[in-house]
């Protein structure tokens, strides 16, 4: 793989994200997340998989360069599809994947991050859902998940506002198991996914199943909705605005149209 690569440590599988200088998602990278687990799905020495960040971040965000090359709302529709499909299938992977979470997961970064099964920030961490600065929407399933969280006030501030929160506070609302120093947080979430891999993986696989059943059939229907709502918007003129503002590095001027 180009942009994850990852080795076996007692059972766990640390999987390193590496795609300077924001490890934005790219299709690319995204495909990517797929073939990790492809890799360690029949793996037996491989217990629990631990995702984190090279460099300054464990991602922040989509790679907008590449909403550019796409022209029809269609196209995003399947777009958002399809991204949803890789991340419901971590949510629902029979290991469990961990997130270690350092400098930034905003946009699709945090959209990963939320389909993993844990998450382990730094205090300083910030996790938000900005795309409505651009004029769009988050596009893999992060309204549904989010809510799931954090609850439906916070997540419609953190929506609305486009405000990040910090990984004290994540921890605090729910969206982050526990924050640490920036220095502890490796080794602390692979204490932590150690102690899993010890656990059976009959119990193991079973408890993620067990947990899927807590998804209302609601969120079904609103991960449908937010892929056609994704692409909806993303052929408005206000999105073509707010896409170019942001390459432009300027404050976008939103019409309504």
């Amino acid at each position: 793989m180009e942009f994850i690569s990852w080795k076996k440590e007692d059972g766990v599988a640390v999987a390193t994200i590496n795609r300077p200088p924001a490890n934005a998602l790219s299709r690319s990278l995204i495909l990517e997340v797929d073939e990790l687990l492809n890799q360690v799905e029949n793996d037996d020495e491989v217990r629990v998989v631990v995702l984190h960040g090279e460099g300054r971040f464990f991602s922040a965000g989509a790679d907008i360069k590449e909403f550019t090359q796409v022209s029809s709302g269609e196209e995003f529709s399947k777009l958002s599809a399809s991204g949803q499909e890789v991340f419901e299938r971590v949510e629902t992977f029979h290991k469990p994947v961990i997130a270690a979470i350092h400098g930034a997961a905003l946009g699709g970064g945090l959209e990963l991050a939320m389909s993993c099964h844990m998450r382990f920030v730094t205090d300083n961490a910030k996790l938000g859902l900005p795309e409505l600065q651009l004029g769009l929407i988050p596009g893999f399933a992060g309204t549904q998940r989010l809510p799931r969280y954090v609850g439906a006030a916070k997540a419609a501030e953190m929506l609305l506002t486009s405000d990040p929160i910090s990984g004290t506070e994540a921890a605090h609302y729910g969206l982050a198991n526990r924050a640490y120093a920036e220095e502890d947080l490796l080794s602390e979430t692979l204490t932590i996914a150690r102690k899993i891999a010890k656990k059976s993986p009959v119990s193991v696989k079973a408890a993620i199943q067990m947990l899927q059943y807590t998804k209302p059939a609601s969120y079904y229907e609103g991960v449908d909705a937010e892929a056609q709502s994704f692409g909806t918007v993303f052929v408005s003129e206000d999105a073509k605005e707010g896409i170019q503002a942001f390459l432009e590095k300027r404050e976008a001027q939103f019409k309504g149209k």
